[in-house]
Order: C-alpha cells, then sequence, then structure tokens
C-alpha cells in the first residue's frame, strides 16, 4: 500500500508517520504546501492513501483538487471542522481533527481496509456525518463551567466568560471581572459544548465571546486583533486563514 502525507507542519507530519508506523503503514512520501503537491501528483503515480491536512502553508488543500484529478483514497486532517461538507464531498475515508488520536487513526486505516474494492469512494458511517452536522438548533450547549478554587467549586455562567485561551498545555476561560481558571479540558473539546453563534475559534490558542468584543482593528499579513474587555495578558489575534469567517460569523 502506498501512503502520502501532506501536512504543513514537518513536526506534526513526521509524529503522524511515526504514528502510522506502530500500525505497520509505511509513508515514504511526505509534502509540505498546494503549489509542491500539484507539481508531485502531475509528475507521480497517485498513492493508495492520502493524509492529508486542510489547512497548508499556501491555501487550502481543497486547491490541489482544482488543478489535479485525484483518484486515490483520502484521510483528511484538520485543527478544526468547518470544512468537514467540502471534505465529505471528495473521495474521503475519514475526517480526523487534531491532535490526531491513535485510536482514531487505527480506526480510519480500518474503514479504508475494509472499503468495497470496486468502488473508489466510500459510504461514510451515518453517525460520524452526524456528529459532525447536527443541527446546532437540536443540540444542547453549556450554559455554564464549574471550576475548583482551591478545595470549592465555582460555577461560571457561561455569558460572564469573556474567552477561553490554552497556555503552557493548559486550557482557561478569562471571566469578565478579569480572572483566570483552569479547566479540565482542552480546546478541542470544547468545540461542541460552545454556543456558536455566541463564541468563535480565532486561532488555535484563544476561542473569544461574541459580547466581549469591544474593539478589532487590522493586524500584519492581513490578519485582525481583536480587543476584549478585561482580558490583557496577550495579544488576541484571527489567524490569517480565520479572518474570512469571522467576519461572516461576525454578521
Amino acid at each position: 500500500m502506498r501512503v502520502l502525507i501532506i501536512e504543513d507542519e514537518k513536526p506534526s507530519a513526521r509524529r503522524l508517520q511515526r504514528m502510522l508506523q506502530n500500525i505497520n503503514i509505511q509513508a515514504e512520501t511526505m509534502l509540505h504546501s498546494v503549489e509542491e503537491s500539484i507539481t508531485w501528483f502531475q509528475n507521480n503515480e497517485h498513492p493508495d492513501l492520502i493524509f492529508l491536512d486542510i489547512q497548508l502553508s499556501d491555501g487550502l488543500s481543497f486547491e490541489i483538487f482544482d488543478e489535479v484529478n485525484i483518484n486515490s483514497a483520502i484521510i483528511f486532517t484538520t485543527a478544526y471542522d468547518e470544512y468537514a461538507l467540502q471534505a465529505f464531498k471528495l473521495n474521503s475515508i475519514d475526517y480526523l481533527l487534531k491532535p490526531i488520536d491513535d485510536e482514531e487513526l487505527e480506526k480510519a486505516v480500518s474503514k479504508f481496509k475494509n472499503r468495497v474494492p470496486e468502488k473508489q469512494s466510500v459510504t461514510l458511517d451515518f453517525n460520524d456525518i452526524k456528529k459532525l452536522l447536527i443541527n446546532p438548533i437540536e443540540r444542547e450547549y453549556k450554559k455554564r463551567f464549574s471550576v475548583k478554587v482551591g478545595q470549592h467549586l465555582k460555577l461560571i455562567n457561561i455569558d460572564d466568560i469573556e474567552c477561553f485561551f490554552s497556555e503552557n498545555k493548559g486550557t482557561y476561560l478569562h471571566t469578565t471581572d478579569g480572572r483566570n481558571y483552569l479547566l479540565d479540558t482542552t480546546l478541542d473539546n470544547l468545540e461542541n459544548e460552545l454556543e456558536p453563534s455566541q463564541f468563535f475559534r480565532i486561532n488555535r490558542k484563544f476561542y473569544v465571546n461574541i459580547q466581549a468584543i469591544k474593539d478589532m482593528v487590522s493586524y500584519t499579513n492581513s490578519r485582525l486583533q481583536i480587543k476584549l474587555g478585561s482580558y490583557k495578558e496577550q495579544e488576541v489575534i484571527v489567524a490569517r486563514e480565520r479572518v474570512k469567517d469571522f467576519k461572516n460569523w461576525l454578521e
């Protein structure tokens, strides 16, 4: 089986390569950009399976399919899930959210191995699609978080939270009265717990509450800097690839 990894972050690509080796799969070729991938596909035999990061250094990997007709099976990897529908339209086996879990990776590879041989496209499991595309109206979002303060537990209402952020491998919430509280969760886990009309993930380190935004200013490399009510500890920057979606979210 010929396997290709397309990932702009080389440490992540090497980590995925090692994870695949642990389940006896060798991925010998690694690419790191849209442009490099297009050139490679135009000059090489296409692999059986591609592990494809959606957000590459020079654009979205979907742009590769605009230039090259690819029949390989694909397992998408990404830090965000807003591209799920677009990914499902392609020849995708699965859609893995970063950081990739060993068990989820093995399940995705098993899906590829168990697919119907005559067909390149695979019907995705209904529960997988439902998990990603469930109607937000039907989903229950968290109204409050419990945090530990010494030997006590404190309840914090969702409207009193300006932002969630990660720092030194910890995940914190910041309140409107200027306090930080450590949470026993990750930003990725918050994806399905926060009301999407109220909270937006502006980069890999921050979720912001729309009610807490006081000002927005242009920043370098086509990014935006956000000013919140009381959070002043570090700059809050909307990643370049998230600016368009952020502006749509504001409206």
